[in-house]
Order: C-alpha cells, then sequence, then structure tokens
C-alpha cells in the first residue's frame, strides 16, 4: 500500500494553550483534523460559558488564513466543585460547548481546581446527564498511597464505576485510556460509555522513559504502563469498536519545563498526529481500521455529522524536525529526529 485516502478525521482530546503558545501550535493540528474538542485546563481554567466562548474566538483568530475555514474548535468546561447546574443548561444552549471535564484535583497539568470530591458534583452532573452534555473524564485518583501506576484502576473502583450506577444516562468519554482494567471496564460497560486512545500510548511503553536515562519528552500523565497494557490498547483502537475512538491528547509544554527538576507531564504530537496513528494501525497490520477509528467513533459518539472531505496519506519516509518554536522558546516532538513512514499530502 502506496496511500490511504479516507474521510477527514477529528481529534476528541486536544490542547492548544492560549496566547502566543496557541498561535504556535494550532496549525499543526488545523492541517490534519476537520474538528477537535479542545481541553479547558488553562491558567484560569475555562469554567463559564462565556470563559468558553472568548476562548473559541481566540482559537478562530489565531487560525492561519489559508485553514480559517477549515478547522472548528470544540469548547468545554472546567468542573469544579462549584459549578453549577444552570451554567450546564447554559453550555448545552450555546451550541458550541460539546462537554463538561473533570480533572481531579491535582491529576495532571493545570488541575489544581479540579474537583476534589465528586459528591460535591452530583446536582451538575444530573443536569448534564438531563441535557445530554458529555462528562469527559481525566481517570486517576490522586490518593498519596496509590501506586502512580494504579491510579487508573483504582479511579475505576472508586469513582467511575459507582458514577455509572448512579447517573446511568450520562454520556462519559474516559480519556485517554491507558490499561487493560479500563479497556475491559469500557468495553463491557453501556452504550453511554467510550474512551480516547492516544498515539503515545499506542507505541510506546514505560520502558520508554528509561531507555539510556531519564526521557521526560516521554512523561506523560496518565503515565506509561506496561506492553501488555500497551498491546491491549493497540487491539482496542483496531477492533472497529466504536466506543474507542481517536484522542491524540497533544500536551505542549516547552523544552525549558519538560527538561526540569520537577518537569511536566504531557507529550507534543500534533505535528504529526495522524501519521502516528497510521504507524501504529500498520504495525497491528490494521490500516483498514484506521478510518472508523479517526473519523467515524468519535464523530457518532458526540452526536455530530461524519466530515464529508477526505485526507490522504501516502507511503514516505521523513524525519520528524528536532524541535519547534514554541512562543520564543523550544518544543520538541515525539519521535523527533527520527523517521516516520507515513506522510500527510
Amino acid at each position: 500500500m502506496t496511500s490511504i485516502t479516507f474521510t477527514h478525521p477529528d481529534d476528541w482530546h486536544l490542547h492548544l494553550r492560549d496566547g502566543e503558545q496557541l498561535r504556535a501550535v494550532l496549525p499543526h493540528t488545523a492541517k490534519q483534523f476537520a474538528r477537535a474538542i479542545v481541553m479547558p485546563n488553562l491558567r484560569p481554567p475555562v469554567v463559564t460559558v462565556e470563559m468558553a466562548l472568548a476562548y473559541r474566538a481566540r482559537i478562530l483568530a489565531a487560525l492561519p488564513a489559508a485553514l480559517q475555514s477549515g478547522f472548528e474548535p470544540l469548547m468545554t468546561l472546567y468542573l469544579t466543585d462549584n459549578t453549577l447546574p444552570s451554567e450546564i443548561i447554559r453550555a448545552k444552549e450555546s451550541g458550541v460547548i460539546h462537554g463538561v471535564k473533570l480533572y481531579p484535583a491535582g491529576a495532571t497539568t493545570n488541575s489544581d481546581a479540579g474537583v476534589t470530591d465528586i459528591a460535591k458534583c452530583y446536582a451538575t452532573l444530573a443536569a448534564m446527564e438531563q441535557n445530554n452534555l458529555p462528562l469527559l473524564v481525566h481517570g486517576e485518583v490522586t490518593d498519596a498511597d496509590v501506586d502512580v501506576f494504579d491510579r487508573e484502576k483504582v479511579f475505576i473502583d472508586r469513582i467511575l464505576a459507582p458514577l455509572i450506577q448512579r447517573f446511568p444516562d450520562l454520556r462519559i468519554v474516559f480519556e485517554h485510556v491507558t490499561t487493560r482494567d479500563a479497556v475491559q471496564f469500557v468495553a463491557a460497560a453501556s452504550r453511554h460509555i467510550a474512551a480516547t486512545i492516544t498515539a503515545h500510548h499506542l507505541l510506546l511503553n514505560r520502558n520508554a522513559i528509561f531507555q539510556g536515562g531519564i526521557r521526560p519528552h516521554h512523561y506523560c500523565l496518565p503515565v506509561l504502563k506496561r506492553e501488555i497494557h500497551r498491546k491491549v490498547l493497540l487491539e482496542a483502537a483496531t477492533s472497529g469498536n466504536p466506543k474507542f475512538f481517536l484522542g491524540t491528547d497533544s500536551a505542549p509544554h516547552s523544552q525549558m519545563n519538560k527538561e526540569n527538576v520537577c518537569g511536566c507531564a504531557g507529550i507534543f504530537t500534533a505535528h504529526a498526529a495522524i501519521e502516528l496513528y497510521a504507524t501504529a494501525f500498520e504495525q497491528a497490520g490494521a490500516l483498514n481500521k484506521l478510518e472508523a477509528f479517526a473519523s467515524f467513533h468519535g464523530a457518532d459518539f458526540y452526536q455530530l455529522p461524519r466530515n464529508t472531505s477526505s485526507i490522504t496519506l501516502k507511503k514516505e519516509s521523513w524525519v520528524v524536525p528536532e524541535q519547534f518554536d514554541f512562543a520564543g522558546e523550544q518544543l520538541i516532538p515525539l519521535y523527533a529526529g527520527n523517521p516516520l513512514n507515513w506522510k500527510l499530502v
């Protein structure tokens, strides 16, 4: 196979930052994807409809002229202990807010304003269930006594399973799943439960963090897991099961903030996202399953129309740049300086 043409894909989990950093990374996504669910963990977080509308306007203004008609940001709100049900109603009525993000407090980048006790959100979650607005979950507990590699499994047992019992009609996206436990849970759950899978969790296991020393640009949250989990993720992504779909979780941080005594969590993949997924699917012998995973399943779950345009990937070796400009700093991408064998035409 020398090329693949398929329906224009969407990214159902993306970090775009703001200001000059937004302008630096946005074109990478807009060249590949028709739409993207934009994460709300800015400083300050996007907690109201007005803030989401203002952020959306900044994203659209940051698009290069050539891409302004071809990319749509899908906005989200940041759930806090104090989010009101009335804000959920206004979000649904806005027509541009497509989900509400649950960050357990302290779970990841800019999550310090996140939820401290899910019970404080029950009235708001009930409003989401009633208004058919999905909950997007960073599925990790942050308890100090829980091993970092077990946080996802413990989250399922302590938070997610009881939440689904209480709100059986609430649509939930289990974001960036990383374990066999999460895949099995989603697969067995009702049609209201789905999951995104990142390219880096399909391509790398936790050994990548320690090859020849500490590799900070392979550090993300949820952290990379054992090879047995990577294989299960790849099986889920290539299975054709509509519960699993593309979400890059591309998370840009400057080289200085990654290569630090307390380096930031996040892997930047937007520069070659669809090529990275194609690489993983080819390794699994399942390129014929990429279109549904990248272009159909997410749109269907979010109850949005599938895209009608298409993209083409060509079988061509090229070398990923060593770095990109990031608002005057340097941004190191996944596979920096290494070859990929698929290239977006």
